[in-house]
């Protein structure tokens, strides 16, 4: 089965063609870095204008890198939400019209969900290093999935195929949008992640004493904007004008370590409260070495799965390997569907 994918929620435009689910024949994305980077942020009226800019020609080049036409996609997978409204809009309403021209069906998708199907996409055994990644049925689950991105921090028990349970979440900044506001305040550029990252290699993650806010709260969800103020606070008081390059690599170190202890503290609770043996990290913030690093070692007994770097940020691979689950079950024909902004997992 072939799905086309299509994922326009934020600042990247992506078309992507997946076959069974896990092989990726194709997977084009439009990075909106350049166009944001000046503002240290997205602005959603200029990623929605971008997004109009590259829909067909990007679609084109999924299609032919895939070898392939639309008239042998069997059916279009679209994310519905959450994201920006008018990102969102533009991706889903050009996937409508799509599949009623060439008469497919849709198949809406939850980003997340993308999130939490892409650590099955291009491999050539399943996520756990068992059998073969083609089809994957539903005993890829159950399994704990952290999605760790710049506009979400969540813990999410993954039951079966489109069957989730939210233990946690992010109740302020996610933590790449507090990575990007870190960078900014460091005057390091954007997007932050990358930067801190390889900044933190060379720096002692002890020298700065840095809050873990929520960390010995017996929940599961997250907080960052208290580590991103600790920082604001420490900025200010030495001046960022005192910060040589040895500062900032500790700062960085520091900040990300920060980060990771909570992140994988409240992972290993939620993985000894539910019980599971198979844990995922997804989103943006996968890419992240510090944080693949330390779950590897501080995971121990557990099966850890995370995605190829390419399917770590926004991408429409994810989105129709989701797809792919849904269309096994469902037929999908409703062009009457509309974006939700703030979709929930369900």
């Amino acid at each position: 089965m072939l799905i086309l994918g299509v994922e326009s929620s934020c600042d990247e435009t992506a078309f992507a063609v997946v076959e069974n689910g896990t092989r990726a024949l194709s997977n084009a994305i439009a990075s909106q870095v350049e166009l944001h980077a000046r503002f240290g942020g997205v602005v959603p009226e200029i990623a929605s204008r971008a997004h109009l800019e590259c829909l067909v020609p990007l679609l084109h080049a999924a299609l032919d890198e895939a070898g392939t036409t639309l008239d042998a996609i069997d059916a279009i997978a679209v994310t519905q939400g959450p994201g920006l409204a008018g990102c969102l809009l533009v991706g889903l309403e050009f996937a409508k019209a799509l599949a009623f021209r060439h008469g497919k069906p849709l198949i809406p998708v939850h980003h997340i969900a993308g999130h939490v199907y892409s650590v099955h996409i291009g491999r050539e055994r399943d996520a756990w290093g068992e059998g073969t990644g083609s089809p994957p049925p539903d005993p890829l689950a159950p399994y704990l999935a952290l999605v760790v991105s710049g506009g979400h921090s969540s813990l999410i028990h993954v039951r079966g195929a489109g069957d989730y349970v939210t233990l946690g979440e992010t109740l302020d900044d996610a933590v790449g949008e507090a990575y990007d506001k870190v960078a900014k305040l460091l005057g390091l550029g954007y997007p932050g992640g990358p930067l801190l990252d390889r900044l933190a290699v060379n720096g002692d993650p002890a020298r700065f004493d840095l809050p873990r806010p929520v960390l010995n709260e017996s929940h599961f969800h997250f907080s960052f904007s208290g580590l991103k103020t600790a920082v604001a606070r420490l900025v200010e008081v030495r001046g960022r004008e005192s910060f040589g390059e040895q500062d900032l690599a500790d700062l960085a170190a520091s900040f990300q370590a920060a980060c990771i202890d909570v992140l994988l503290a409240k992972s290993a609770r939620a993985l000894k409260a539910t019980g599971l043996k198979r844990f995922a990290i997804a989103g943006g913030v996968a890419c992240n070495s510090g944080l693949r690093a330390a779950a590897r070692q501080r995971l121990a007994g557990t099966t850890l799965a995370l995605p190829e770097p390419e399917f770590c940020t926004d991408n429409a691979a994810m989105i129709a390997g989701a797809g792919y689950l849904a269309a096994r079950t469902r037929a999908g024909r409703d062009y009457g569907i509309n974006a939700e902004p703030s979709l929930s997992l369900r």
